[in-house]
């Protein structure tokens, strides 16, 4: 028989939401346990009910618990299942996502040492959250976010053209409107420059990027997708030579990974734990947040100059290697079976 545990977070893609780790790792987990996932429900209070149901239900037969942790209203999800956790005495592990969990340590200090300083150990996806949660005394490891890398044709771009892609969910966090600014600040130098923009609108940033694109002349230039599939923007990378991150809170984001096993060149904000991503001059470019200036030039430096570009772009496919999921997977079954051991070794002493 196989170990049970149980997986809370936000399973939401049914709704127009994009896929979450939820619902990608849960499934690869179940290579080597029975994985009972919760919860899918589109709204916020009535998910959070589903997801301590599904706990007070399955506790007996549960022997760990993973949790998706994030720094808005869903931390408070991970509070009450942690509460729960605790109560029954099983072993939890948040998982931690997104760029501001640093800045919700320092909000909610009591709240967080009640969660990250009682889970068994806390999961950290970049170096950037692992130093944030080591520094703050919390027990943590690191375990890269993954891709599966035979899913991701490398293309050599040995000649690049201005033809840029950027891949997000359209909202504030991201910056978005920088990219539409950048490539009014190219035009000039790059008349046939073209920009792609992929994802779904989240907080009518979208709309703004288009209203902005009209007022700085670029309209006719610029596309927007919409939200697309995984398969789907990745086919439509092969027409795109630079990758661009505009964001001014991040993480280790699934996308940038992405593009790089794809063999695009990344120009990349320095917000977050990019800088523990991308190692600036060497597998990618960095630029400091918000500077639509810095941004431009180091994408005109990868025109001007193909042969760095090209060479940017071998050194992050053999880095991304590394994020494989046979790779990363080892990792995940180490942890979530010592926590097991641990936990049992307790109940008999």
């Amino acid at each position: 028989m196989r170990t049970k545990i149980l997986y809370i977070g936000n399973q939401l893609s049914t709704h127009g939401f994009p896929i979450s780790m939820i619902e990608t790792l849960g499934p690869l987990l179940e290579e080597r346990y029975e994985v009972v996932k919760a919860s899918s429900l589109k709204n916020p209070m009535w998910r959070l009910l589903d997801m301590v149901y599904t706990f007070i239900q399955e506790r007996r037969e549960v022997q760990i618990v993973l949790i998706d942790t994030f720094s808005s209203l869903a931390f408070y999800f991970t509070c009450v299942i942690a509460l729960l956790a605790r109560f029954y005495n099983k072993p939890f592990i948040p998982i931690l996502h997104g760029g501001n969990l640093p800045q919700r340590l320092q909000r909610s200090p009591l709240l967080s040492k009640r969660v990250f300083g009682h889970s068994f150990t806390n999961i950290a996806p970049s170096g950037y959250l692992h130093q944030a949660f080591s520094t703050a005394g919390f027990h943590t490891q690191l375990i890269p976010n993954y891709i599966h890398i035979n899913s991701y044709a490398f293309k050599s771009r040995s000649k690049i053209i201005p033809r840029l892609l950027w891949v997000r969910a359209f909202h504030h966090t991201y910056n978005p409107e920088m990219a539409i600014r950048v490539v009014a600040s190219l035009t000039p130098s790059y008349p046939a420059i073209q920009l792609c923009m992929v994802g779904p609108d989240k907080d009518g940033s979208m709309e703004q990027c288009k209203q902005l694109s009209v007022e700085l002349g670029v309209a006719d230039r610029i596309v927007f997708t919409g939200l697309l599939s995984k398969a789907e923007w990745i086919a439509l990378s092969a027409n795109y030579d630079i990758f661009m991150n505009t964001t001014n809170f991040d993480n280790t984001p699934v996308s940038v990974i992405e593009a790089m096993a794809l063999g695009l060149p990344v120009v990349s904000t320095d917000a977050g734990g990019m800088p523990f991503l991308i190692d600036d001059g060497v597998d990618g470019r960095l630029v400091p947040q918000g500077d639509t200036e810095a941004f431009a030039a180091a994408i005109t430096q990868l025109l001007e100059h193909p042969g760095n570009a090209f060479q940017l772009s071998q050194n992050a496919r053999k880095k991304v290697e590394l994020y494989d999921w046979e790779v990363v997977k080892n990792q995940w079954f180490e942890v979530i079976d010592g926590a097991i051991s641990h936990s049992k070794e307790e109940r008999t002493t």
